[in-house]
């Protein structure tokens, strides 16, 4: 378990860069934290950290963004709207996980039985306004 305190946006992002730096294929990582947090702001750093030079923004409305420019590729999902088997599959996770690349997925709560045994969480916590507790752990 790492853990870390981010006093801004550009703090996170430079968190999730070094992890970005450190990940192989086959990633996946659930984020854990209610709106505003910071998930995309970690994202926006994991990409960088992957050599992606995409602008990276919530997958809300899209379900999931595909970031393909870096070393390896970064597919972005929003399971917030995911509520069983049958959304989860119409999404194309599974697939995704079997043709590699890296997982960020946002509201993975709604998805914990679906997380393969090696998932890396990424868990934000608000502290104040402007400073969030970042706990990455792999399980």
């Amino acid at each position: 378990m790492q853990k870390f305190i981010s006093h801004s946006p550009e703090d996170t992002e430079k968190i999730g860069e070094n992890l970005g730096q450190t990940i192989n294929n086959g990633c996946v990582i659930a984020f854990r934290g209610g709106l505003g947090m910071g998930k995309t702001c970690f994202t926006r750093g994991l990409a960088k950290g992957l050599g992606a030079n995409d602008d990276v923004t919530s997958p809300t409305f899209a379900l999931i963004n595909e970031y393909l420019s870096g070393r390896i590729p970064l597919y972005h999902f929003d399971m917030y709207r995911v509520s069983g088997w049958e959304d989860l599959y119409s999404t194309g996770f599974f697939d995704y996980i079997e043709n590699g690349g890296v997982i960020a997925a946002e509201w993975s709560e709604n998805i914990e039985n679906a997380l393969p045994d090696n998932t890396i969480y990424v868990t934000i916590n608000k502290i104040d306004d402007n400073t969030r507790e970042i706990i990455i752990t792999e399980r």
